[in-house]
């Protein structure tokens, strides 16, 4: 699969997060990002030197779409897994 981008970082994502790294073959490369960058972090920092996964973070509001496109063109995942709230479901598609 290679690249993917996790919005959200909240119990659910931390979760999926942990699992993707355990499958580094697949996702080679990770990008958490969310509202709170500094749970993002945090998150990176406690799974790097455990996983071949290299992690990337980044700061978004799901809500602003325009943020959201450009966060996509920018890192050109191969999935983007929905992991924020809800109501954000529409935005992120």
């Amino acid at each position: 699969m290679g690249k993917a981008l996790i919005i959200g970082c909240g119990g659910v994502a931390s979760v999926a997060i942990h699992k993707c790294c355990q499958n580094s073959d697949e996702f080679s490369e990770i990008l958490i990002a969310s509202r709170t960058k500094s749970k993002c972090d945090a998150l990176k920092e406690k799974l790097e030197g455990t996983t071949k996964t290299k992690i990337r973070t980044a700061q978004v509001d799901a809500d602003d779409v325009d943020a959201l496109i450009a966060l996509i063109e920018d890192f050109q995942p191969d999935v983007v897994l929905n992991l924020a709230l809800p109501y954000q479901d529409l935005h992120i598609m």
